[in-house]
């Protein structure tokens, strides 16, 4: 059985593409960011450092349960347990892990920062949003650089395409004009055509 620790976030997200993209039954345990529960004891003991999304696999390796979190360590732990949407070796593995990284160091959370300083902060910062609005665009422009000619940032459908795509979609609150990118706008409709990228960002309901 497999639990998934998760929010209605990117991170979240995430990984609800890739279970779905797996085809794997899975339980949802909604961890409402909101109210702290993210805080608790009962999830700290999962992740010690009381963040979404985190993994409980009662079959982990060796039959072993195991939990795991940060999102790309999920996504790498499920890709590699099920051998699909990561190369087994060669450089087309490091193709995918480097973008992989490329979300995790950059596209997420210096997005999340400009999330922060352009919608939620309590009053204007106008050197953070500078800083973040023009690093987001940077950002963008890597990736349409990266797409191209491409349909997808490593080659095949991969891991990397389902930890960049959730947070691309919140486009609008990066005050990014997908016309700008439109490499990156082409990629998004191709992801939001797959029904599992549906499906794994309406979870959790």
């Amino acid at each position: 059985m497999l639990t998934l620790y998760t929010w209605g976030t990117p991170n979240g997200r995430k990984l609800s593409i890739l279970l779905a993209e797996l085809g794997l039954e899975h339980h949802v345990q909604p961890i409402n960011i909101l109210t702290g529960e993210q805080n608790t004891p009962a999830f700290r003991a999962i992740n010690p450092n009381g963040k979404i999304p985190a993994l409980v696999d009662s079959d982990g390796p060796d039959g072993q349960p195991i939990s795991v979190f940060e999102s790309a360590a999920i996504m790498i732990y499920l890709a590699e347990k099920h051998q699909r949407f990561l190369p087994a070796s060669g450089a087309e593995r490091y193709a995918v892990l480097q973008w992989l990284m490329f979300q995790m160091g950059g596209f997420g959370p210096m997005l999340g920062q400009a999330h922060h300083f352009l919608r939620f902060a309590p009053e204007p910062v106008p050197y953070a949003i500078e800083r973040y609005r023009n690093e987001a665009r940077r950002l963008y422009t890597v990736l349409d650089n990266q797409l191209a000619g491409r349909d997808y940032v490593a080659g095949d459908y991969s891991i990397a395409d389902m930890a960049l795509y959730p947070w691309a979609t919140r486009h609008e609150w990066q005050e990014i004009d997908l016309a700008d990118f439109p490499n990156v706008a082409r990629w998004m409709a191709t992801l939001a055509a797959r029904p599992a990228v549906v499906k794994g960002m309406a979870e959790p309901a």
